[in-house]
């Protein structure tokens, strides 16, 4: 895929990564000295020796730095024991200039170094979070395949504020979440955390889709606003858009309730259809605070061969550089249907193509494709 193709390129570049790239700065070792050395007495060379510790902090780590930097020194004295001699002034300068050089480009190095293993700790602990928080979709339930994708802004970054998750009843059925929560940092991955807790625990066991919608939007609220003074309630409120499905074993329908959210799509073979409900509700954490109680049901077909996409606002907003949104709907008909992964690995690399891999925000999205039985 195109991102992880970059982030294999952008490897390439870093400490460790780039052994073949040595042959630069020693290829310029050598080159100074023999130009040097046979150069006119008027022409010094020596001076350009500074470039090849300097090139090694891109594309190495400290040793190698601290190598080059002794190979560098070394050539500057050859060169004057071939030209002027080591005692001579300029000789003496070229090389205490090329010493104090060499140690701050290795100075930078353990600098970066340190910091890099810093973030990977980072990194290591987020990706830790991430696996708890937005666990993995099952790839069958029921009568259904189910693929998820999970796309973050920033490329350091494992999780933000889009989610997902899915759970089976005792009906037979599965039922699915998708949202969008409010904001970004930590704020965002916690009210994250708190929606994605309140549907685990209560999708199996609310009778009902509404009874769910009313439960999640309760939860949502009380948690995120019983520590704040009235104050901060109405003036920062959260909230977060999301569609809740329930899909039937043995009825080729899907109910759904909409809190604000980008509508579905249904792909049938080339034909795609917005499965846009004719009500669509406040945001979870916003019902309750505007005294809504009850929520309605669409039904839409969805049968044997269908596929269901859900998708964050992550994805139609994102922009090229020319400033033109993703056109979710008109693409899709080129990409597979019977097979979600395939899919959404196509959306994948679709997507940051579009983008030329800089997401202005997370994306995320279901594949959902029935089966027979």
């Amino acid at each position: 895929m195109a991102l992880r193709a970059w982030r294999v390129f952008r490897r390439s570049w870093q400490p460790g990564h780039a052994p073949a790239l040595m042959v630069i700065p020693l290829g310029l070792i050598v080159a100074v000295c023999v130009v040097d050395v046979i150069a006119p007495p008027h022409i010094h060379l020596g001076p350009l020796l500074v470039a090849a510790p300097a090139i090694t902090v891109a594309f190495a780590g400290a040793r190698m730095t601290a190598l080059m930097g002794v190979l560098a020194v070394a050539a500057q004295a050859l060169i004057g024991v071939l030209r002027e001699g080591l005692s001579t002034a300029n000789i003496q300068a070229q090389t205490a200039a090329l010493i104090v050089v060499s140690a701050v480009c290795v100075g930078v190095c353990v600098l970066r170094d340190r910091r890099e293993r810093q973030l990977h700790r980072v990194r290591s602990v987020a990706e830790a979070a991430q696996s708890v928080l937005l666990q993995p979709l099952p790839g069958r339930a029921g009568p259904l395949r189910i693929a998820g994708l999970y796309i973050p802004a920033e490329e350091e970054a494992s999780l933000g504020g889009d989610l997902y998750a899915a759970a089976r009843t005792d009906h037979h059925s599965t039922r699915l979440l998708i949202g969008d929560v409010r904001g970004s940092g930590l704020a965002s991955i916690n009210n994250t955390a708190l929606l994605l807790g309140a549907f685990r625990a209560a999708a199996h066991r609310q009778a009902t889709l509404p009874r769910l919608a009313v439960h999640l939007d309760a939860a949502f609220r009380w948690d995120s606003s019983q520590w704040r003074s009235q104050t901060e309630q109405d003036t920062d409120e959260d909230f977060a858009t999301a569609i809740l499905l329930d899909i039937p074993d043995h009825q080729p329908v899907v109910h759904l309730i909409n809190c604000g959210h980008p509508p579905p799509l249904l792909l049938r073979g080339t034909q795609v259809t917005a499965l846009t409900p004719e009500a669509s509700h406040l945001p979870i954490g916003l019902g309750g605070t505007f005294g809504i109680t009850a929520y309605d049901v669409q039904t839409f077909p969805f049968e044997v061969g269908d596929l269901l996409l859900l998708y964050t606002d992550g994805v139609i907003e994102a922009r090229n550089t020319d400033h033109l949104f993703y056109q979710l709907t008109e693409r899709a008909p080129a990409w597979p249907d019977d097979d979600p992964d395939e899919l959404l690995r196509a959306l994948h690399d679709d997507l940051l193509a579009h983008v030329h891999g800089h997401l202005n925000d997370d994306a995320a999205a279901v594949a959902i494709r029935r089966l027979a039985l």
